[in-house]
């Protein structure tokens, strides 16, 4: 009785906080409005009522949209905030046009008449929250990002009903202002933060220095995003989560207070402590509470506040002692800090850490930190719950409120990938669970753009009480919407895609990338999948017989690029088998036809099929970067932050390859030169009787990663030739060497696509 009434102490708590951030109804109103436009145009724009009602809501208290009208009547959507409203205008827009938003493109062809709403449709969310972000996707994939670009992915943010939101932008400029009133020099500052591209991790401690300095335009560049980016998401009714102090200082502070009390962590993604260690503040330190007040201070007073703010002191690295008076002790002092500003501030904790060193958390240590913070004033990220849940066993975090997250996605890679059936039937055992404290759903990928199936049906799932029933149908109707027609073949392709690639389940499935195209070549590479191949290469066919009816649509052209560079990446995988056998077995002739055919004909293929469509550039890339900068010194050091992100993330390799991209230019670059020497060292071994020695391989493949870093090389930021007529000729060469069961012998069976 005492953990459900403490359940339900915690929900009312997350909804008075929420209650002081309700906004102005005619501002949210005309947001969505203005919304509508921007997708639809002002014409058909016309066609939409918007409002936004209060009162909609005031039985459950929870986001609550209305649908009416159309049918020759003008289509009424309400909403109880200016999210649920356009939450609303989604669902009329997927459910009775047909119509398609993502990432990629959409597909908004609208029926006229504009479909009637039969009778009017009410619906609430089951819980309060519906978040999104992950710490590391403000690196892996906004950190480029301009006003225009930031404003899109608001509207899909909106439209897919997100209401609670990282918005971490600018904060350096904050932190170099407390750290200028508190004695620091500038250069001390600038030695402190990293670079651009690993923004993340400086702000979670576990790097500082790497890849900077941050030049002076960068900060100013970034207060203006912010600024630009909190007054959009709060003209939607949209909660912005802000970064508080979690405890890591830069070193010069020990120059600054002589006196003062900290600890030095360890290292932290095999960085020595150049760039990692970070220092950590003694939790009763004075000086603690003042610089966490002070930044606090700063930057409410810059941006304001909806008072919830983010911080993690443990990410990734192990806390000094295991005391659980000490990590209670390190808990108390952020969340005191944050209370000395904002009384009604509560604290957003990505729960990962409990979940990356379960050896160091037990139960003890865990409720040491949960228990820390008054119930309901810790809101925890249960960050990876649909693939390894912590609130199962953490007696659902101890009382805190938490939120299902789906993460989905490491480091922005590239690769099909999916666990539906977990995702779909995850939050309602999670609301199911005894004396659960859920209070949300939420998307928390590394990187987006990729797998847009996967992020359409967790968006739903943040609307509804119940799984999908059927997810064959629910995906027959993805693809339908997502082309703008039904097409049988295109229907059958998704359906193979969901039992195969999607299809993950257990707690080794990751969104990581580890297929051998993308990683250092070795002997020890591991091929094995979670699926039947033979499915990808059947959707891949399925996807081609389809092109003549759907060849018009860009989003479809998308697909079937991302579904031949899937089958090229399954065809690495089975070339590389083939070699090493050959390798294995000292069969010399076998191994160069093998290993030759992926490195000088596959992997250029793929470069120039990539090379079709803007969203596979890395030219589009790093010109991101450069479009930043406001010199030509300042765009060189900004595309060298993201080549090393993009390969060897550190400067020996560190974390080489985690944020592996597949884009025209890093595959004949970077890629294709790599295979291309371990195929010829693999055949000189051979040839000369000698053992394949990996560290030597190693060290003499480094300099070609290390060139391509450092080299200046532009590349088109403007796709070049026909992805459908690309993907045929690939498909003609290698798929019949498939269902012929060689991928050597090729057999000329190009009749297999005779409507092409």
């Amino acid at each position: 009785m005492e953990a459900v009434v403490m359940a339900v102490a915690v929900e009312f708590l997350l909804l008075a906080g929420a209650g002081s951030l309700a906004g102005d109804e005619a501002r949210e109103a005309e947001a969505v409005r203005a919304l509508v436009a921007r997708l639809l145009g002002p014409g058909p724009a016309a066609d939409f009522s918007v409002s936004v009602e209060r009162a909609l809501a005031a039985e459950s208290g929870l986001d609550t949209y209305s649908l009416s009208g159309g049918g020759g009547a003008r289509v009424r959507v309400r909403g109880s905030t200016g999210v649920a409203a356009a939450a609303g205008l989604h669902r009329y827009l997927r459910d009775f046009c047909g119509c398609h938003v993502a990432w990629s493109g959409s597909q908004l062809r609208l029926p006229r008449p504009l479909p009637a709403v039969p009778e009017e449709l009410t619906e609430a969310t089951p819980n309060r929250y519906r978040y999104y972000q992950n710490v590391c996707t403000q690196s892996y994939s906004f950190v480029w990002w301009d006003w225009a670009r930031w404003e899109r992915e608001i509207d899909w943010m909106v439209l897919n009903g997100i209401n609670l939101a990282l918005a971490w932008s600018g904060q350096e400029a904050i932190w170099q202002r407390v750290y200028l009133a508190m004695g620091l020099t500038q250069s001390e500052i600038d030695e402190y933060f990293t670079g651009p591209a690993f923004l993340a991790w400086g702000r979670m401690g576990n790097l500082h220095t790497w890849g900077g300095p941050l030049p002076f335009s960068w900060h100013l560049k970034q207060l203006y995003l912010q600024h630009r980016i909190l007054d959009r998401m709060r003209s939607f009714g949209m909660i912005p989560v802000l970064p508080a102090f979690a405890g890591h200082v830069p070193k010069a502070i020990t120059r600054v207070f002589p006196q003062v009390n900290v600890t030095q962590l360890s290292s932290w993604g095999h960085f020595n402590c150049s760039y990692s260690c970070s220092f950590l503040l003694a939790p009763g330190d004075p000086i603690f509470s003042l610089i966490g007040s002070l930044f606090l201070r700063e930057l409410t007073k810059e941006f304001g506040t909806d008072h919830i703010y983010g911080a993690d002191t443990f990410n990734e690295m192990q806390p000094p002692s295991s005391e659980p008076s000490y990590l209670a002790a390190a808990t108390t002092a952020v969340y005191e800090a944050m209370i000395a500003v904002d009384p009604d501030a509560v604290w957003l904790l990505q729960g990962w850490l409990f979940q990356h060193q379960p050896q160091f958390w037990g139960p003890t240590q865990i409720k040491a930190v949960l228990r820390a913070v008054p119930l309901g004033r810790l809101l925890v990220l249960d960050l990876f719950a649909e693939s390894q849940p912590v609130y199962s066993r953490t007696a659902s975090f101890q009382g805190q409120p938490f939120i299902w997250c789906m993460l989905h996605n490491f480091g922005g890679n590239h690769g099909l990938f999916g666990a539906l059936e977990a995702v779909n039937q995850g939050p309602k055992a999670a609301r199911l669970f005894p004396n659960s404290t859920m209070v949300g759903t939420g998307m928390a990928p590394e990187g987006i753009n990729q797998n847009e199936v996967v992020y359409a049906l967790m968006a739903e799932l943040g609307w509804r009480k119940d799984p999908v029933p059927d997810l064959v149908a629910w995906v027959t109707s993805f693809a339908d919407r997502r082309y703008g027609i039904s097409h049988g073949d295109a229907e059958a392709a998704w359906r193979l895609l969901l039992r195969s690639v999607y299809n993950c389940s257990g707690e080794a499935c990751s969104g990581h990338n580890h297929s051998p195209l993308v990683k250092r070549p070795s002997l020890q590479m591991n091929t094995t999948v979670w699926y039947n191949r033979s499915d990808v290469f059947e959707a891949w066919r399925l996807l081609l017989t389809s092109a003549p009816t759907l060849a018009a649509s860009p989003i479809f052209r998308y697909d079937l690029l991302d579904i031949t560079r899937q089958a090229i990446q399954e065809l690495v995988s089975l070339y590389y088998e083939k070699a090493r056998t050959a390798y294995l077995n000292k069969e010399l002739v076998p191994l160069l036809r093998a290993g030759g055919l992926l490195a000088y004909e596959l992997l250029p293929a793929l470069d120039e099929v990539l090379a079709s469509d803007n969203h596979f550039l890395l030219g589009s890339w790093l010109a991101q970067a450069r479009a930043v900068a406001i010199s030509e010194a300042e765009a060189n050091f900004y595309e060298q932050n993201s080549r090393y992100q993009l390969t060897l993330w550190g400067p020996v390799g560190n974390i080489l390859d985690y944020a592996n991209k597949q884009l025209a230019g890093l595959v004949a670059d970077y890629y294709a030169p790599r295979w291309q020497l371990f195929m010829q060292a693999l055949g000189n071994c051979l040839a000369q009787g000698i053992p394949f020695q990996q560290r030597q391989f190693d060290k003499n493949v480094f300099p070609l990663e290390q060139a391509f870093v450092l080299n200046s090389k532009r590349y088109p930021s403007q796709p070049q030739g026909n992805t459908m007529d690309l993907a045929k000729k690939i498909f003609l060469k290698y798929y019949p060497q498939w269902v012929a069961g060689s991928v050597i012998d090729q057999p000329p069976l190009a009749h297999i696509l005779p409507k092409l």
